[in-house]
């Protein structure tokens, strides 16, 4: 001690007489950056909210925007609160007015468009952010779903852009979107919407984005993603590398959550961190590895903090029967195994010339695909176990989903198949082996897939299931933003591919068969006024008895014309080091960044 204080003493007379002397030796040591590393396995599309609807960019974007409203992160059953309200919002007792106020002194991270001043988040912010997505001009994939909630004047304002073919007029005020003063924004619905705080909850899609920023960038925007979150972007190598680090303008923003009472994870959660500041880390960096080997090496090896959805592949070498590998047990792995709000499923697209169609034989030909998948097989072998067969349309822990029914999207029933192709005459009329089109044309199922081991595997077991039906198949190999483009335009015939809730009600769901929702949620572009209706009457009423026998009949409508054929619901695996405090995995949102902490005394050696 009396060492130290010799030292201390020292060095502060030598700063007193000639600080310009001072050497790199003596100068304090800056405190170690806290930094959060893991990888993505499908590379992200967008930093743009307006423009983003797929789970690994809205993984992003609510790092840096802010919606009004977020998800309790250690709430369970699920709990909405305030992030940039000032509370929760005032309704009409028909759920037509909403009204909402803004927290006074959030501001938007230090930025060159803001011209060296302070820019403070107003309720003008949301109205500007909303309206991005109703511009025809951003392409926006979610405004379909914006416009399903019949915001008064906005779908207007949209159709009138595209009928002048002019710019979109975003000066222009409607009666559904108005900042009434400087901090309040009122919403207003041409009909009910009980639920509509949870479209609320959305900053990955619906967070405030500042137009003097976009205005500022034009072209350039997406690159200058600016924000009032936790997070702002500092480096982005597309589909290979992104870093963000602490936003320095963050307001004071403190650890604080709900968890059950009897929730013991969440307990000893609250009691190490409440009160702590956010964010608690310092950087975060995130690797795309498409490939599942390198993805996980990469991790054994330690140059990643978090496996988030260990690949297939490995998941039995990482938790065997659900517990952690002895060998990584002994360097403090730990092991989170959680079944999602999430599905895998075949999309057939309604309007392609061999798979689409409303008629007899076209909607017999997609049941009989959907028949003849051998869907445990193509778990067992695709996904080593990590899924459970889908019965449903719709996602396991919302409102409406029913554990214990029992449905077609759950039989494999390859006799059952054959006898269909023959009714309606699907058969070899040419005698080369292969079943051909009731006009005689070749039957081929041109099916979209991307190129790592598990798709591979994917596209192997829907080869061998279809040759055994005698169909022939052909698959295109692209990058799977390519092909979740290309699936939005209507240009896929057939693509397999998985989808999450972001929300408790399972209307989210049935958005796949929205009309409305083409280019967007509806990539099978499935169209029947009847379920439009049913949809608008879902989304009006309250919850109750009659809601959930008109889920019943929406199901029976998706299973009985098949657009999509659902094969799993799936479990996801994630596995973390010991200098990682604080994980646990998201629900129905993907912020989790500034909940956790990294302590590098934990960390084992490599």
């Amino acid at each position: 001690m009396r060492f130290l204080k010799t030292v201390l003493l020292g060095a502060a007379f030598v700063l007193a007489l000639a600080p310009a002397t001072r050497t790199a030796a003596q100068t304090p040591a800056a405190p170690a950056k806290k930094v959060l590393r893991y990888a993505f396995e499908v590379a992200e599309t967008s930093l743009d909210p307006a423009k983003v609807n797929d789970l690994y960019s809205r993984t992003l974007t609510p790092h840096i925007f802010e919606g009004l409203y977020k998800y309790d992160h250690l709430a369970r059953p699920i709990k909405i609160k305030p992030l940039t309200a000032d509370g929760m919002p005032q309704t009409s007792s028909d759920f037509r007015v909403w009204t909402i106020k803004i927290k006074p002194g959030i501001y938007f991270a230090s930025d060159p468009a803001f011209k060296g001043k302070k820019r403070e988040l107003v309720a003008q912010d949301y109205v500007y952010s909303f309206k991005r997505i109703a511009d025809p001009a951003n392409k926006s994939p979610v405004w379909s779903a914006v416009e399903t909630d019949k915001m008064l004047g906005l779908n207007e304002l949209r159709q009138s852009s595209l009928d002048k073919k002019q710019p979109f007029d975003y000066g222009r005020e409607i009666e559904g979107l108005r900042a009434l003063d400087r901090y309040t924004l009122q919403i207003k619905l041409e009909e009910p919407r009980p639920r509509y705080i949870e479209t609320l909850a959305n900053s990955d899609i619906l967070g405030a984005v500042a137009r003097d920023v976009i205005e500022f960038y034009g072209d350039k925007a997406e690159e200058h993603p600016v924000g009032t979150g936790p997070f702002k972007l500092v480096q982005w190598r597309h589909s290979s590398f992104i870093a963000f680090e602490r936003n320095p303008d963050f307001r004071e923003m403190f650890y604080d959550a709900e968890p059950a009472a009897d929730d013991t994870e969440g307990q000893a959660l609250l009691a190490r961190f409440k009160g702590r500041r956010l964010p608690m880390v310092d950087r975060v960096e995130i690797s795309v590895i498409e490939e599942e080997q390198p993805r996980w090496l990469s991790f054994v090896n330690g140059e990643a903090d978090l496996a988030y959805r260990v690949g297939y592949q490995f998941v039995n070498q990482a938790m065997p029967g659900g517990r952690v590998a002895p060998n990584l047990a002994k360097r403090g792995l730990r092991g989170y195994q959680v079944v999602e709000p999430a599905s895998n499923y075949l999309i057939f697209n309604m309007e392609d010339p061999t798979v689409g169609g409303y008629t007899a034989e076209k909607v017999a030909l997609r049941r009989a695909v959907g028949l003849g998948m051998d869907t445990a097989g193509e778990i067992a072998y695709a996904y080593n176990g990590q899924g459970v067969v889908a019965q449903s349309i719709l996602l396991p822990f919302t409102s409406a989903f029913d554990p214990k029914l029992k449905s077609e999207f759950g039989d494999y029933d390859p006799p059952r198949a054959k006898a269909l192709l023959d009714l309606f005459g699907y058969k070899d009329k040419d005698g080369d082996g292969w079943r051909d089109m009731p006009d005689g044309s070749p039957l081929v199922l041109n099916i979209a897939t991307e190129a790592d081991q598990r798709r591979r595997k994917i596209m192997e077991i829907m080869s061998k299931n279809m040759k055994a039906l005698g169909i022939r198949t052909e698959s295109k190999i692209a990058q799977w933003p390519e092909n979740l483009k290309a699936a939005r335009a209507g240009k896929l015939a057939i693509w397999s591919v998985g989808g999450s809730a972001d929300a408790p009600d399972s209307i989210g769901a049935l958005a796949r068969y929205d009309s409305r929702e083409f280019g967007g949620q509806n990539m099978a572009r499935f169209k029947m006024p009847e379920f439009d209706k049913l949809y608008d009457r879902l989304q009006a009423i309250a919850d109750g008895p009659e809601r959930l026998a008109l889920f019943e009949q929406a199901q029976k409508i998706g299973l009985a014309y098949m657009p999509y054929k659902f094969k799993l619901n799936r479990l996801s695996t994630d596995m973390s080091y010991p200098q990682l405090i604080g994980y646990r995995h998201p629900v129905f949102w993907q912020e989790f960044w500034h909940y956790v902490d990294i302590d590098d005394t934990l960390r084992p050696p490599r």
